[in-house]
């Protein structure tokens, strides 16, 4: 008889959304099958009232958004190696179905070189999956689920095993594309990517650029992320339709300028190890209909 996949939960947080937090908790607990270890990580917050049985670690500072997924991949042993997939969920989300931790455990059993499974993200009002949110170009119809190249941060399942070959999340790049680097390093590794449309994770509908570092760092880790992943032919190319698209776009002068800044910083300041991508890596993403140059 096969033993069921081990799961965990890494659920990151600043502690101001305690209702939404205890709600997500609730739905992770209702998940069928064997229960989910859950941790929870306070960024520069101590986190408190949770249900029994949630570990949670305190951290003196917030680390972003990648560096505090690491810790509670780590949480989990070295590299997550106590169990054999994490879900990584936002803290104001919430699993709709029962049933998305055992289509996590199918979805990995059928197909050992699945490493990574990404979510829909649906609003809970009006059922909506914002466009932004199907990890593909073509992405009008969020309903079809498909083989993808990337995935997202806070709606999604990853196989510890990718951790164990491919390291973890860039903590330096602290928000914005850190799911992308990974990505990048699974599927040059060998490992698949799928995003699945049954499995849900309700999300208010929001903008990214509510954030105040939103325009600074995601120009700044565009760089970084071609500095570190891509053949040395391809960096100006990516960075260069990256700028095109950026300014098509008409962005508000005060973005522009963060944005500006940002992308100087990407080119002047340490990105973390370089390892470029094997060519047949480029060809598999282009297959997949998203060439590493947009």
């Amino acid at each position: 008889m096969t033993t069921p996949m081990r799961l965990g939960a890494v659920i990151i947080t600043m502690g101001n959304r305690p209702d939404e937090l205890k709600a997500l908790l609730d739905s992770v607990a209702r998940q069928d099958g064997d229960p989910i270890e859950v941790v929870v990580v306070g960024q520069g917050v101590e986190v408190t009232g949770l249900p029994e049985g949630v570990r949670t670690v305190t951290l003196p500072e917030n680390l972003g958004i990648p560096g505090g997924r690491n810790i509670g991949i780590e949480s989990f042993g070295p590299g997550g190696s106590e169990v054999d997939a994490l879900l990584f969920l936002d803290d104001d989300g919430l699993l709709e179905r029962t049933d998305t931790a055992e289509l996590c455990r199918q979805a990995f059993a059928e197909d050992p070189k699945l490493g990574i499974i990404s979510f829909r993200i649906a609003d809970p009002e009006s059922g909506e999956t914002q466009r932004r949110h199907v990890p593909r170009l073509r992405a009008s119809d969020p309903m079809r689920s498909s083989r993808v190249t990337t995935f997202l941060g806070g709606a999604n399942a990853v196989r510890t095993a990718v951790f164990g070959q491919v390291g973890p999340l860039p903590g330096e790049f602290f928000y914005a594309h850190e799911e992308t680097d990974l990505a990048w390093r699974a599927l040059d590794a060998g490992w698949l990517i799928d995003y699945r449309a049954d499995m849900v994770l309700l999300h208010p509908t929001t903008a990214p650029s509510r954030h105040a570092v939103y325009h600074r760092m995601v120009a700044r880790n565009r760089v970084w992320l071609a500095r570190r992943n891509l053949p040395a032919p391809l960096v100006p190319v990516y960075v260069g339709v990256w700028l095109l698209l950026t300014l098509l776009r008409r962005p508000s002068a005060p973005a522009l300028k963060a944005w500006f800044g940002g992308f100087k910083e990407g080119w002047t300041t340490p990105c973390g190890p370089r390892r470029p991508m094997k060519w047949r890596t480029v060809w598999r993403l282009t297959r997949l209909g998203r060439p590493p140059v947009i």
